[in-house]
């Protein structure tokens, strides 16, 4: 094969048939690599978009099993908190009363210290007390043990007095406050 320089463009001039025929299979050669080429770049798209796929799912999956895991923590930490309520319970019917005022005042501060500190663990876990005492009394919140008669329409439906102290855990009421609450009769 011989290539020729024209003025107006480069042509190429086939020797023989032999040479032609060359230059017929390189184009072939040519139009089949392009094919593979493209071929190639369809599957490296499946490949690619099928690793962003899987690399999505495993994101979500880990994030799924973060919030799972903390959900169960949250079980476990209220869990552990319900069997920690009554000693807070006993330590606030211990510290009620008459015979709490006449307990020596050294030993009364440690005692409440302890109570304190208690409570303040409990707080850092999520626990709160629930304010029920003079409230318009809450089904949801609150559990009523008696109704006592009241005299002004004013008291009526009032939580009057907190028998146990109820709590409520990220915004989620665990144990109700058990209350009395006022009933006003008219006669």
């Amino acid at each position: 094969m011989k290539k020729k320089k024209d003025t107006s463009e480069e042509e190429i001039i086939f020797e023989d048939m032999d040479d032609m025929e060359e230059a017929h299979g390189k184009d072939e050669k040519i139009k089949k690599l392009r094919e593979e080429l493209k071929a190639c770049k369809v599957e490296r798209q499946e490949y690619l978009d099928g690793w962003q796929r899987a690399r999505a799912d495993f994101a979500n999956a880990r994030k799924e099993e973060e919030k799972r895991r903390g959900e169960f923590v949250q079980f476990a930490k209220e869990g552990i908190l319900h069997q920690i309520l009554p000693v807070v319970d006993s330590f606030d019917m211990a510290m009620r009363g008459e015979a709490w005022k006449k307990v020596d005042e050294t030993w009364r501060k440690g005692v409440e210290y302890i109570h304190q500190q208690m409570v303040s663990i409990l707080e850092d876990n999520g626990l709160v007390a629930i304010e029920a005492f003079g409230k318009i009394f809450d089904p949801n919140e609150h559990s009523s043990i008696e109704s006592v008669s009241v005299e002004t329409s004013g008291k009526d439906n009032v939580v009057l007095e907190v028998v146990q102290k109820g709590y409520r855990m990220n915004g989620k009421v665990i144990r109700p406050a058990k209350v009395k609450i006022g009933k006003y009769v008219t006669d």
